[in-house]
């Protein structure tokens, strides 16, 4: 059992899982995404993509909010139907167009049913939860940025190399680099790849390319790769094995965007820069960010108001050219 620092700010929910110092998981989970796998609505039966009753059969279901989802398999029902749903996959940021959520069809139509929160999913592992309040800022002492960072760059390193992690729409790749003796190095990045694999909460095709072994080499990386998923990635999980150029790949369950994706999403780095005028520091302050996140804060007033509360003072935008989106700072 692990301990779970979990913090509400404005706008997202934040926790870290830890084993003493080791941060083991890193989650976030914002209040403008409140379709989470596991709930359950009404719905109606928009339009059928692909006929039939079994397991290829799909369609889109819009919710009485006007959200779609995509739906497999169908329910046995005509277009205009109502019909319940459960929702089996948030939805998925992406560049070009967000990937609509996942639903299966119910028996039933049942009431409107929220999805688990991220301190029920917590709870639900076993892990004991610790709610943040007061003015020590715990979760960042624990490591909360240098995560961030991790996941922003997608570059770990481990003694004698660095992994390089990089989403796609496809899947999520992961490359080994280092100075160290191919069989030496594909050994030493185990541990810490799947360490990472969890930390960063990577889900659905996880493919890394390990250096190339052969034979007895090939086999005893296999079974080191085993060892080490089991030990360090609980929860289910498939790896195939390992092939002649040192492709791998670790498939997991699919059930809402990893942490890789959320820093990649509109909004983090504003997110991110508002805990941290509500939590650091009293009084009137302003925030200095690129024009984009102040754009998107000044569309949200509620939160501006919410973060002020928190500091006791009024809190300004100020549009900096200059800096980078993920170097704002309060003054």
């Amino acid at each position: 059992m692990a301990d779970a620092l979990i913090e509400t700010a404005p706008g997202a929910t934040r926790a870290l899982v830890l084993d003493g110092e080791t941060i083991l998981e890193a989650h976030i989970e914002r209040e403008d995404a409140p379709l989470r796998p596991g709930h359950r609505s009404p719905a109606r039966l928009t339009t059928i993509l692909v006929k039939g009753l079994g397991q290829g059969s799909r369609g889109i279901a819009t919710l009485p909010c006007g959200t779609e989802l995509l739906l497999s398999p169908l329910p046995d029902a005509t277009e205009g139907a109502t019909i319940g749903i459960e929702i089996t996959r948030a939805a998925l940021p992406e560049a070009a167009r967000p990937r609509l959520p996942r639903a299966r069809p119910l028996p039933a139509v049942p009431p409107v049913t929220p999805g688990a929160s991220l301190a029920e999913r917590l709870r639900a592992t076993g892990h004991r939860l610790q709610t943040l309040i007061g003015p020590e800022d715990r979760l960042e002492a624990a490591g909360w940025s240098e995560i961030v960072e991790q996941a922003r760059t997608g570059h770990i390193a481990f003694p004698g190399g660095l992994l390089t992690i990089t989403p796609t729409p496809a899947m999520t790749t992961v490359d080994i680099d280092g100075d160290m003796p191919p069989e030496a190095l594909a050994h030493a990045a185990l541990v810490p790849l799947a360490q990472a694999i969890r930390r960063l909460d990577l889900q659905g095709s996880t493919a890394i390319d390990f250096p190339s072994l052969q034979g007895a080499a090939r086999k005893s990386l296999d079974q080191a790769l085993a060892s080490a998923l089991k030990a360090h990635l609980p929860g289910a999980h498939e790896a195939t094995a390992i092939n002649g150029f040192g492709l791998v790949q670790i498939i997991r369950p699919r059930t809402r965007p990893s942490l890789m994706e959320a820093v990649r999403t509109p909004g983090f780095d504003a997110l991110e820069i508002l805990r941290r005028a509500a939590r650091h520091g009293h009084g009137p302050a302003t925030l200095h960010a690129p024009r984009a996140i102040i754009d998107w804060l000044q569309a949200r007033p509620a939160l501006l108001e919410s973060a002020s509360r928190l500091r006791g003072g009024a809190l300004t935008l100020h549009p900096d050219p200059r800096l980078a989106t993920s170097a704002p700072h309060v003054s």
